[in-house]
């Protein structure tokens, strides 16, 4: 009698862990977003036509200035400044549009995409 051997493959399936939707609103013509706990502020500045405008703010969990700047149209531009958890100043960067002028990150990638 032949046997015959069953080998099981399982597949890993992986699932994106889906992004929670910031709690936003308006006051005064100031677009405020929230921490995924809808209580703590996230950022506050002004869009204009779609684009982010003039100054805004980002903020940690905890309620604390993270990052502050200003943006043309949609781009960052003039200085912007990084706290620390102590809400002292981290590092300053001089941005022109689309351009770095001291080699510091500026804003990055997530919390342009979030204000967007």
């Amino acid at each position: 009698m032949k046997t015959q051997s069953k080998t099981s493959k399982t597949q890993k399936v992986t699932t994106k862990k889906p992004v929670p939707v910031k709690k936003s609103e308006i006051i005064d013509g100031y677009t405020i977003k929230y921490h995924a706990n809808g209580k703590t502020r996230w950022s506050k500045g002004k869009i204009v036509n779609g684009q982010t405008e003039g100054y805004w703010e980002w903020y940690r969990p905890d309620g604390t200035l993270k990052r502050s700047g200003y943006f043309d149209k949609g781009e960052p531009v003039g200085e912007w400044t990084t706290y620390d958890e102590k809400g002292n100043v981290y590092k300053v960067t001089r941005k022109k549009a689309g351009n770095t002028t001291n080699n510091n990150e500026g804003i990055n990638e997530k919390e342009k995409r979030w204000i967007q």
